[in-house]
């Protein structure tokens, strides 16, 4: 099916993609059935909490914020990182992120989806979502901010999603995407991202409750960890792309990531010292939930080795990154993309989420950890943001690289070949 201007048209485009989605030699379905399994797992599982009901997980009323909600603090985080291969490309014009900023808004749309995931699976009834639906329910909006997280992340799923896509079926139409058309939207995409994580820490520091997120940093905090995070996740995706073709990721970009990765992580710590001093040098009752975080509370101290441990991570990858010989070493760089990524979800998460129900308004301290129903729903999430990130890369790789390899004028019949494996 082709337009008025003999260019393939919308069906040809989706029929290809879907073509494309199919069409993969024994590593690509290796990949897919073993994302797949743990899908189909996560699935199942998740029905038999729905028919059960949270009492299956070891939240309670006492931590009525768990695993879950760990994993969607830092999945939001992740996907508010993609502003940083979409600035250079769109606002600065480097064209050697430009051939990759696709991928990072791919990966956004996945990170963001799987954080509503991860929403989902923590309500106890989410048949009763249809109360949140404007004219059928009761959004509440503006006053709940709640309702302004809704807004916020579906708002910056159709907004990447539009730019992706606008991007890549002209260029699969052969045609240069008029700017004018896709850079407004840019610039919103670019706020936004800042905004969908602004929201989420303001969702924590309204709770006046809970003393250990009532502070003016945790917004600052929350950015700064995202851009530590979501470029390290962004680098080790992309080495993987172009390992497993003839993608033409650039090493610059790569660099570009770490040095970002660098100054976001000493910020971070920056704000995790700043927090501990305040908490500590006048320490009064509101300090209970960060003593039990750090050096632990009347004999109870689970989520200390937590902490702690992800303090070291982030020590030694900033040591890693700040240093450029390390930094330039693909090994050494990659450990320290490894420790960024499980430092920041623990601080974000483990030591963030959990601590703000430890000890209860009335004194109260029950102790929390995952149980296996809740790790495999969630390992089953992060298989589906995976497979859903590999369907969408699958479909528009070949799509870049023909694009790519006619404004590169390379004769190289190689170039961007291997996608068959």
């Amino acid at each position: 099916m082709t337009d008025n201007n003999n260019k393939p048209g919308l069906w040809s485009f989706i029929r290809d993609a879907i073509r494309e989605v199919l069409h993969g030699g024994r590593c690509y379905w290796m990949w897919v059935s073993f994302l797949s399994i743990f899908v189909i797992i996560g699935v199942l599982l998740y029905v038999y909490q729905i028919r059960n009901g949270l009492v299956v997980t070891n939240m309670s009323n006492q931590v009525s914020w768990g695993f879950y909600i760990s994993n969607f603090t830092f999945l939001v985080g992740v996907a508010a990182a993609a502003i940083m291969l979409a600035i250079p490309a769109y606002i600065f014009d480097r064209k050697d992120i430009g051939d990759v900023v696709l991928m990072g808004d791919t990966m956004a749309v996945a990170a963001v989806t799987m954080a509503v995931l991860f929403v989902v699976v923590d309500l106890g009834r989410p048949d009763r979502f249809w109360h949140l639906l404007p004219g059928i329910g009761k959004f509440h909006f503006p006053e709940s901010l709640l309702a302004w997280d809704v807004v916020v992340l579906n708002g910056y799923i159709l907004l990447n999603l539009a730019i992706s896509f606008y991007i890549l079926y002209s260029h699969y139409r052969g045609k240069e995407p008029k700017k004018s058309l896709y850079f407004p939207l840019v610039l919103i995409a670019i706020f936004w991202a800042i905004s969908i994580h602004t929201v989420t820490a303001f969702l924590y520091s309204s709770n006046s409750g809970r003393p250990i997120w009532n502070n003016a940093l945790l917004a600052p905090r929350f950015i700064a960890s995202a851009f530590a995070s979501g470029p390290a996740i962004m680098a080790i995706g992309l080495q993987v792309i172009r390992s497993m073709g003839n993608y033409p990721v650039s090493q610059s970009v790569i660099n570009h990531l770490a040095i970002v990765t660098s100054i976001a992580l000493q910020v971070t710590l920056f704000f995790i010292g700043a927090e501990i001093f305040t908490e500590f040098y006048n320490e009064g009752e509101h300090a209970a939930s960060a003593r039990y975080l750090f050096l632990g509370l009347h004999g109870h101290a689970a989520l200390t080795p937590w902490i702690w441990t992800a303090i070291t991570f982030l020590l030694i990858a900033v040591t890693i990154l700040m240093i450029h010989r390390t930094r330039k070493n693909p090994v050494t760089m990659n450990i320290a993309f490894g420790l960024t990524i499980i430092g920041i979800w623990i601080e974000k998460g483990m030591g963030l989420v959990i601590p703000g129900f430890v000890p209860t308004p009335i004194g109260e301290i029950y102790e929390y950890a995952p149980n296996f129903l809740e790790i495999m729903i969630s390992v089953g999430i992060w298989a589906f943001g995976l497979l859903f990130f590999t369907v969408m890369a699958k479909a528009a790789l070949p799509i870049q690289c023909r694009y790519i390899m006619k404004n590169s004028k390379s004769t190289d019949p190689t170039y961007c070949e291997p996608y068959d494996k």
